[in-house]
């Protein structure tokens, strides 16, 4: 049982039970949606469709579960998709297992993939591919060749998602997550949220002060909590 949020049923796991249930997934693929995701996917059927088919839907957003909450419906906690996926990958490499590293710009997941094999030992990196190709056909050649027990999809939402959701009968992954700028965080050319931002529920605000630029996306937020408001009317 999904828990309902503005239309995108969402999986109700703590971080170890995620990578515990990803664990057992062979060839389905995770989405990690956030406020900004769900309003799209109100007016985007492909995405809507890809969320709802994804084998696991994970609560990236403070505003996520600020919204179940206000609809009676509480998730157990927030599941960054950098934390699913540093936690995954370091399941995976304690079992010498294989991942993949699609997406961000040229030489970001070399980069990426650098940083990740010193960090995590017995970790195999199978391959890498930027995400600004405009033809799918040899990315996929390559990912069929190595694969990887993870791919990671780093396109950005809503391609990610769509990309998977149209992929996902092609690629040979043993599990594929969209991951929005996970590999630039990872190759260190973004810098993530300190700690204690991410604890208080204010990484949001972090990435904006950084980022000036995301104002416009981040008028998202408030749409979205309006629109479980009224949601929540119409259940009582």
């Amino acid at each position: 049982m999904r828990i309902d949020v503005l239309g995108v049923g969402f999986d109700n796991l703590t971080l170890k039970e995620a990578v515990e249930k990803a664990s057992r997934l062979r060839g389905g693929y995770v989405v990690t949606p956030n406020p900004e995701i769900v309003w799209m996917a109100r007016k985007d059927g492909k995405l809507r469709q890809a969320l709802h088919d994804a084998s696991m839907v994970l609560p990236d957003g403070i505003g996520i579960i600020y919204g179940a909450r206000m609809l009676s419906r509480p998730l157990k906690s927030r599941v960054p998709g950098i934390d699913f996926a540093s936690a995954f990958i370091e399941k995976l490499a304690s079992e010498n297992k294989k991942i993949f590293l699609f997406g961000a710009k040229p030489g970001v997941a070399e980069l990426a993939a650098e940083k990740l094999k010193e960090k995590y030992t017995g970790l195999d990196i199978c391959g890498t591919a930027h995400g600004y190709s405009t033809d799918d056909v040899p990315v996929i050649a390559a990912i069929n060749e190595a694969k990887p027990d993870f791919l990671l999809v780093c396109l950005g939402a809503p391609k990610q998602e769509i990309w998977m959701h149209e992929h996902a009968g092609k690629v040979s992954a043993g599990l594929m997550a969209g991951l929005g700028g996970v590999l630039d965080v990872y190759a260190g050319v973004a810098e993530r949220a300190p700690e204690a931002w991410r604890r208080a529920g204010f990484e949001w605000l972090y990435r904006l002060i950084k980022q000036p630029s995301r104002f416009k996306r981040m008028l998202k937020l408030p749409l979205f909590l309006f629109a479980v408001i009224g949601q929540r009317i119409r259940d009582d």
